[in-house]
């Protein structure tokens, strides 16, 4: 394996610049691409693209991994160290051995340095009993650590940094196959199958691949839980129970106007102006994204939150005011979670895992409906945007006079870590893509097959968690408040199976392209599909397909499903578990 990173990069460019500006005066030197190929092309080394390469590398495959950015493992790697799941018993393969290593890692002393390993206490949904083989909670570094490692074990894996495809002309197909993807660098990479394993779906979108962005209406599919939901109520639906808008939002009485009770006075930020839709309309909506922070409280690594740049105290108006609309303790104005609008879950090493909660709080709703469809220069303005507001949101929520004392005592004993990521503030850089674009192919999955009221019958890897949508909207409702739309939370159900058509393309729009985290599903199963674990296991399954349509000399549509399905199962992946 060989890893390019920035600095030999760039040193290779300087000195090919040297070689270019000693010929070009003669007309001697043109600028020549350089072209690297190998049997599987992965573009985006997220844990899906990860997993992907280790199963082409054990299928005897050469494989390239292109990450645009200067960090692998995405969201594994980039705060997500609470592990959202929902039944453990659906991961298997390549995902599971990840965690089993997560395990291992942290039974070395070596591991704990700002904590004693009896001192930690995990929680929730992902808690950690003692007689499992795996462990489901990490800090970021040590899942860096481990993907390393893991691919280290394996044989032709190369990994690029800090290449972007070229979104506008990089794709190259002959007879509805990708031949080559070039970089904006002009590198250019051949394969025979390509595996698109982005948060964004760019290289599945430049090849010509129908996809959606947003809400579908809960008509098209016979669905309940999509669409706009402006309305709070509770749903059972069979085993199904939902909440839909009740968590997560203002309480009663926020006024949503720069002076209060005066309309003409103009919206405060953040507040898209009109109705938000009628009940499971279809828009183009998607839900909020936000940074995983994570924090700690040991005064040795912490870095203090701070006042960004261009702090905007107005930003925040809705903030105060929620703490001041509370009638009471402000210990009684939630019902659940306390009184700092957070998440606040325990990883090792006396680190969190901190995730949005409240009306109020780190996703940054109605900032991101364009992320999908922008360019990089723009995606990075909108990064930068929601990075700037959750400073200045932990900042105020740490210091600012208006927050009430309690939670400025709580908020400012944290801060980020100095031990975690590249940047000096101890941010990261990967922000929480929780939707971009989703695939439209032959298979779409839905909140039917979540329900087992359709059960897709080429598994290639099973979704267990929730059906979940965090909010999408804020407006003004008919009572002339403040109010987010679009939060839904369902649970109930049993593990479903994800569809082997869900993450290959139609056949008429390209034949060697496996997409294992755009997959093809509506809005609400999406919000079940989109975990982590779930990727790796579907990055996995993906590079098996690719490997036996390489073996075969078939499409990706076209492998032999029951041979597939073997040999997923012989490499320990969970297709179905006994309702």
């Amino acid at each position: 394996m060989y890893y390019t990173t920035f600095s030999s990069r760039f040193l290779g460019l300087a000195l090919c610049g040297i070689f270019v500006l000693l010929f070009n005066s003669s007309g001697m030197a043109k600028k020549k691409q350089k072209e690297l190929s190998a049997d599987l092309i992965v573009y985006g080394g997220t844990s899906a693209g990860v997993s992907a390469a280790i199963q082409a590398s054990r299928m005897g495959k050469t494989v390239i991994v292109i990450e645009p950015t200067d960090r692998i493992g995405g969201l594994t790697t980039g705060g997500l160290g609470q592990t959202d799941i929902g039944n453990k018993m659906v991961i298997g393969g390549i995902a599971r051995e990840f965690y089993q290593n997560v395990k291992s890692y942290y039974q070395k002393p070596e591991n704990w340095k700002w904590q004693k390993p009896e001192e930690y206490r995990d929680g929730g949904q992902t808690r950690t009993d003692s007689k499992e083989d795996a462990m489901w909670t990490f800090e970021p570094s040590a899942a860096l650590k481990i993907l390393h490692q893991m691919l280290a074990q394996e044989k032709g894996i190369s990994l690029v940094y800090n290449q972007r495809l070229d979104r506008q002309t990089g794709v190259v197909k002959t007879n509805g196959a990708i031949t080559s993807i070039a970089m904006e660098s002009g590198e250019v990479y051949k394969g025979k199958v390509f595996i698109d394993a982005t948060y964004e779906g760019d290289l599945m979108a430049a090849a010509g691949v129908s996809y959606r962005i947003g809400r579908e209406s809960n008509k098209e599919y016979g669905e309940t839980l999509n669409g706009v939901q402006a309305n709070k109520v509770s749903l059972t639906l069979g085993k199904t129970v939902s909440i839909n808008s009740a968590h997560h939002n203002f309480i009663d009485g926020v006024d949503p106007y720069r002076v209060k009770g005066d309309p003409s006075s103009g919206l405060l930020p953040f507040i898209t102006p009109g109705k938000p839709g009628l009940d499971g309309q279809g828009d183009k909506g998607i839900q909020a994204y936000c940074f995983r922070m994570t924090l700690t409280d040991h005064p040795e690594n912490r870095i203090p939150f701070f006042k960004p740049e261009g702090y905007n105290e107005l930003e925040y108006e809705l903030l105060f005011r929620n703490y001041e609309a509370a009638d009471g303790p402000i210990e009684k104005m939630y019902d659940y979670g306390g009184i700092v609008p957070w998440i606040n879950s325990d990883m090792p090493n006396r680190k969190t895992d901190t995730n949005n909660q409240k009306g109020f709080s780190t996703d940054f709703i109605g900032q991101n409906y364009e992320y999908p469809e922008a360019g990089y220069a723009e995606r990075e303005k909108i990064i930068e945007r929601h990075r700037n507001y959750q400073q200045g949101l932990m900042w105020t929520l740490a210091y600012h006079p208006r927050i009430p004392e309690k939670v400025r005592n709580i908020v400012s004993q944290w801060g980020t870590c100095k031990d975690e990521y590249e940047r000096e503030d101890g941010w990261q850089g990967q922000i929480y893509v929780r939707e971009a674009r989703r695939m439209f192919s032959d298979y779409v999955m839905t909140q039917r097959n979540c329900e087992a009221l359709t059960v897709a019958e080429d598994a290639v890897g099973m979704g267990a968690y929730g059906m979940d949508s965090h909010q999408v909207k804020r407006y003004v409702d008919v009572n002339g408040f403040v109010q987010n739309e679009g939060n839904v939370e369902a649970h109930g159900f049993a593990p479903y199976p994800i569809s082997y058509q869900s993450i290959v393309p139609k056949i008429a729009e390209c034949t060697n392209l496996v997409v294992p985290v755009c997959v093809s599903a509506t809005h609400i199963a999406y919000g079940s599909i989109r975990m982590e674990p779930v990727f790796m296991v579907l990055g996995q399954s993906a590079a098996t397909a690719a490997c036996l349509a390489i073996d075969n000399g078939t499409s990706v549509q076209h492998v032999d499903y029951e041979k597939l399905k073997l040999r997923l199962l012989a490499d320990k992946q969970v297709l179905r578990i006994n309702r």
